[in-house]
């Protein structure tokens, strides 16, 4: 989840997220600057897109942070599902994001400080021409829509047994049960993200709740579970209920999954995503705050990334192989990092992060930079 919820909508989100709307497939002319480059610059108090209507096809959302706070960039329908988003664009820095978008109607999003509603722009896209699509790239969407409904059909029963224990009021068996029933969601976070509603109700922290929202009544999903488990220790009604209650929010992630928006640049972006996932709660040892548990959803997360990455190599290699080269080397190396932290390589069971030092988690975070700034340029690549 978005520790704090990064919801820095930024250019490069706004591309992500119309990216995701999409099924043609246009060569990019991004290069040359044209009427497919959206400049989005984010302040404090303003988001300012260059253009506010651009055709359909490809589009490179190219985001600048000029404010003072962490921020990020969401593309959004008008009953703000997400179509992408760029995260954790820091203070002075620039990104770009390559989407595909459809004709319609959208708002591009920025977020300081990462969270309310953000501050946002309408804009138009227009008819296009729709250029036949790369049959491997169709290929790999259909791969990873079959793959994001495996990850939530295996996820629910592993929920089941977490939520039984909870209530039954079984404090071990419930910690226990807690991880494992989160690996399905956290491999599929973006695809999950991109309906908007779910994410704060699942997977939220005290933190990330909005303002007003109060945490003795609003908090709810597995965050909240995981404090009662281990620093509260104690399981009362009020937790049954939340169990209960994450159990019919869960089954309508499962049922929604197969109506997801996914383009193959919806996939690259949502791979990097992934990783910013992992740079922004996992490696500080925010996300399982209480359960220290960020081992797991850390491996999720990159395993989400690598799946992506693995149905859009053949394209990306044949376009850069440069690229995918890098992306390999980057991979293996930060397996091979997180597997000193499991038990075997066949399970799931990791080193508590409490017990993970200093500069042990530097070496982590630098891993996880060294591949996430080659997995930025992905969606570019995969359309090039």
């Amino acid at each position: 989840m978005r520790a704090v919820r990064l919801t820095v909508v930024t250019a490069a989100a706004t591309a992500a997220a119309l990216a995701a709307v999409t099924g043609c497939t246009q060569k990019s002319d991004a290069k040359s600057g044209g009427d497919r480059v959206v400049e989005v610059t984010a302040t404090d108090d303003k988001c300012d897109v260059s253009k506010t209507e651009f055709p359909a096809g490809h589009v490179e959302l190219s985001i600048e942070n000029k404010g003072s706070k962490v921020t990020e960039v969401y593309v959004l329908f008008p009953d703000d599902r997400i179509v992408s988003e760029r995260e954790n664009i820091g203070p002075g820095t620039k990104q770009k994001l390559t989407a595909e978008v459809k004709a319609g109607s959208y708002e591009i999003a920025c977020k300081p400080g990462m969270k309310g509603d953000g501050i946002r722009q309408k804009v138009t896209v227009t008819g296009g021409k729709a250029v036949k699509r790369d049959a491997r790239l169709d290929k790999a969407v259909a791969a990873y829509r079959t793959y994001a409904q495996e990850q939530a059909d295996e996820t629910l029963p592993k929920v089941t047994t977490f939520t039984d224990a909870v209530r039954k009021g079984d404090l071990k068996a419930a910690q226990a049960a807690y991880a494992p029933s989160r690996i399905g969601w956290e491999r599929t976070e973006p695809v999950a993200e991109s309906f908007g509603d779910i994410d704060p109700k699942v997977d939220v922290r005290a933190d990330g709740l909005e303002e007003g929202q109060d945490p003795k009544t609003d908090w709810t999903g597995w965050h909240r579970l995981e404090k009662a488990l281990w620093q509260d220790k104690k399981i009362g009604s009020r937790e049954k209920e939340l169990a209960t209650q994450l159990d019919k929010d869960l089954k309508d992630w499962q049922t929604r999954v197969g109506k997801a928006d996914i383009t193959p640049t919806s996939m690259a972006n949502g791979a990097k995503e992934l990783l910013d996932e992992v740079a922004t709660g996992k490696v500080t040892g925010e996300e399982e705050r209480y359960s220290h548990t960020d081992l797991v959803d850390f491996k999720a997360n990159v395993e989400g990334a690598e799946k992506a990455y693995d149905l859009l190599k053949p394209v990306a290699a044949e376009n850069d192989a440069a690229l995918t080269k890098e992306l390999d080397k980057q991979f293996a190396a930060l397996d091979t990092l997180l597997d000193k932290y499991r038990k075997d390589k066949t399970s799931y069971e990791f080193t508590s992060y409490d017990k993970v030092g200093k500069a042990d988690r530097k070496e982590l975070s630098d891993a996880v930079n060294a591949l996430a700034e080659p997995l930025s340029k992905l969606a570019a690549v995969v359309v090039k």
